[in-house]
């Protein structure tokens, strides 16, 4: 007699099933299932993908010749050391040294990693048990938090106010450590806000988790452009917190190696050991190809000046446009190449994000998943478009777009 089949299916953890990835449910969040594509698709206008020039060519000559060169040689189909090519563990020490005025080690203090999302996930992995609260200013990058949730830990979110410049507010945090508090996760310079964390606040920051026995995760994605000579600090070189601190690096965002997938995590040998003895366990080894063209970039400071100066102007654009529009409040951003958009008088972010959806045709990011800060607000890639002029084209209509809200809203 033949048995019958067992037709129960295999459930996820609580933890991934509290996830959703758009099978069963819309989501909102640009970069979770396959949203985006889906709307491209259709003609819609993405000012959602933090990818520089998205879609359009954004590899630099020399980076290109760099990767048509890694394409033919011999090593390509191989793998390099899980840990990452030394050429390139070695041109990322130099970078850090010159920019992050940290002295590391190639072959003990860099781990290359297929994106800096890796990266984070990979960090605070190792460094986090299940239970431990993990403080996370609020808005910040979402993965902060998530992450937190999905390695079983508790992200204890610290509100940052807009009146403050979306600073750090070190007093909060304190008032937030328990004697379950492990961690902080810092994304500086912030996204979405645009903020750079200023000296006296990380040094605030620096004290705190000192004196309360904590590490720091910081991820310095948005690092390559700060703008009105702004002093960018990295946390790690503050005397004290170099051995508590991982940091977490990417190449996509200034060097607009989105589509390459190559980041690195960087830190002290204590920590990096454990690194460096699981990284054929998580991350494999990050592309070959991908790694002999990050060499190349992180030597190209001219393409790096061209997209400073093209963001620089950006900027200032997004707020002469959006900031004609009744209900509307959005100052220049001091790095990157994201607009962080107050909307609140038109209504919340998901509203409003719904609405140029449907009437403008185009997708932006609405402010929820940030953090309950970030209600009320749109983050806008003004990044997006290699011509400046398809992106002013594209803040007009999304001006026009808010215009004909704010009448309904009675404000204009």
């Amino acid at each position: 007699m033949t048995a019958e089949p067992d037709m129960r299916r295999p459930h996820l953890n609580s933890r991934f099933a509290a996830m959703q990835g758009g099978l069963f449910s819309p989501v909102t969040k640009a970069d979770v299932g396959d949203g985006v594509a889906r709307l491209q698709a259709q003609g819609y206008r993405i000012l959602s993908w933090a990818d520089p020039w998205f879609p359009d060519p954004a590899l630099s000559p020399a980076v290109r010749a760099a990767l048509q060169e890694s394409i033919d040689a011999a090593n390509t189909a191989h793998y390099t050391l899980p840990i990452g090519d030394l050429r390139l563990r070695q041109a990322i020490a130099e970078k850090c040294r010159r920019v992050n005025g940290l002295e590391l080690d190639p072959a003990r203090n860099v781990l290359v990693t297929p994106g800096s999302d890796s990266g984070l996930w990979f960090a605070m992995s190792a460094l986090l048990e299940p239970g431990d609260e993990v403080l996370v200013p609020d808005p910040s990058y979402p993965s902060n938090a998530v992450n937190c949730s999905l390695l079983g830990a508790v992200p204890v979110p610290v509100p940052l106010d807009a009146a403050d410049g979306w600073q750090l507010d070190v007093e909060a945090m304190r008032a937030a450590v328990t004697p379950r508090t492990r961690m902080v996760v810092l994304t500086h310079p912030n996204n979405p806000t645009g903020t750079v964390m200023r000296r006296e606040r990380l040094e605030a920051l620096r004290d705190l988790i000192v004196e309360k026995d904590l590490v720091l995760v910081c991820d310095q994605a948005f690092e390559d452009f700060v703008f009105d000579g702004i002093e960018l600090v990295t946390p790690a070189a503050l005397p004290g917190l170099w051995e508590r601190t991982l940091s977490v690096f990417s190449m996509s965002k200034g060097h607009g190696l989105s589509g390459m997938r190559v980041g690195y995590v960087v830190g002290p040998d204590e920590l990096m050991d454990g690194l460096y003895g699981a990284t054929v366990n998580v991350v494999g080894a990050t592309n070959t190809a991908a790694q002999a063209v990050a060499v190349a970039a992180l030597s190209d400071e001219e393409a790096l000046a061209e997209r400073q100066a093209d963001f620089e102007a950006r900027r200032h654009e997004v707020v002469r446009v959006l900031g004609a529009v009744p209900g509307v409040k959005v100052t220049a951003p001091e790095s990157g190449f994201l607009s962080w958009v107050d909307v609140s008088a038109l209504g919340t972010g998901e509203e409003v994000a719904a609405h140029l959806l449907e009437d403008a045709r185009t997708s932006v990011n609405s402010g929820e998943p940030y953090g309950e800060s970030g209600r009320g607000y749109l983050r806008i890639v003004h990044g997006c478009f290699r011509d400046p002029a398809e992106l002013t084209a594209a803040m007009e209509d999304v001006a026009a777009s808010l215009r004909r809200l704010a009448e309904q809203r009675g404000l204009a």
